[in-house]
């Protein structure tokens, strides 16, 4: 497995698993990937500038609820393996600090297509960004979860992520038990 920066020569494969229904975006699903799709079909080039955006430069980025708030800056790299798109997994951050504002669950957020799910990509995606993280000037990212959610607790605790918190997550996000890893990148 290994990560690649979005581009055009990549895009079929990713169009084509947002085509059979996964979704980037675990909270809004299906409307993530319709979003996704139609902002690929409106402007290509921007739709891949957004998803490598360390500046912030980007539209701001809708929540759950409807609202948008303001992009921060960040980058996807899509998980390719054995010739083809896998999964995709982020990294955001704020400027100056390693603390992100309420609307932000997490530094990293990872999706895997159902159809290649438990054959370890999102473990080797996870380690393969944690040195971009360092790179940025993270100490630390943070990961949240469900708490039922098993198989990314094992992927977060592969990566070295231990338990912070179990928290309640903001209304935005339903309001559910979730859980909040670090993993310390010093």
């Amino acid at each position: 497995m290994e990560l690649r920066r979005p581009t055009r020569e990549h895009l079929p494969g990713y169009v084509a698993a947002l085509e059979r229904g996964w979704s980037p975006d675990h909270v809004r699903g299906a409307l993530a990937a319709l979003d996704e799709l139609d902002r690929i079909a409106d402007d290509t080039d921007a739709f891949l500038a957004a998803l490598d955006d360390p500046e912030a430069l980007g539209p701001p980025i809708p929540l759950p609820d409807g609202s948008r708030v303001a992009r921060l800056p960040g980058f996807r790299r899509w998980m390719w393996a054995e010739g083809e798109f896998v999964g995709s997994i982020g990294l955001r951050w704020q400027r100056g600090t390693p603390a992100l504002p309420p609307y932000c669950p997490g530094h990293v957020g990872y999706a895997v297509v159902p159809w290649r799910q438990r054959r370890g990509h999102a473990r080797a995606a996870l380690r393969a960004l944690l040195p971009l993280a360092r790179g940025v000037g993270l100490p630390w990212v943070e990961i949240t979860t469900d708490v039922d959610n098993l198989a990314s607790q094992r992927v977060i605790e592969a990566g070295g992520g231990f338990l912070v918190e179990r928290y309640t997550k903001p209304a935005v996000y339903g309001g559910a038990p979730g859980l909040r890893f670090r993993i310390d990148l010093g």
